[in-house]
């Protein structure tokens, strides 16, 4: 099933605090990406962000995005500025540096 374009314009609303936020289609879902880093997609009308320390700690739950993909970390909060600081801290890890320079 794809994603509606209604819930990505929420996702997108939702994560409008992210650096750089841009979106690229790709066989019915979205990739989203904050400043060129690749850190999660909306999948069948979910919101998922890679698996890091920082995603660890703060999401619970897991989902897969596609057969044969990594679980990914399940978005269930619609606290935008909290979800902005997530993306920012796993995008430093996922760039491989330090969660503190997120913060600032």
């Amino acid at each position: 099933m794809a994603s509606s374009q209604g819930y990505l314009d929420y996702v997108l609303d939702l994560l409008s605090g992210v650096e750089g936020l841009t979106t690229r289609k790709m066989m019915g879902e979205y990739l989203l990406y904050s400043e060129g880093t690749l850190f999660g997609g909306v999948y069948d009308d979910r919101l998922l962000i890679k698996e890091t320390p920082a995603s660890a700690s703060a999401l619970g739950a897991t989902a897969v995005p596609y057969e044969g993909a990594r679980p990914m970390r399940l978005v269930d909060s619609d606290d935008g500025d909290a979800l902005s600081r997530l993306v920012g801290a796993v995008c430093v890890e996922l760039r491989g540096g330090s969660a503190r320079k997120a913060r600032r």
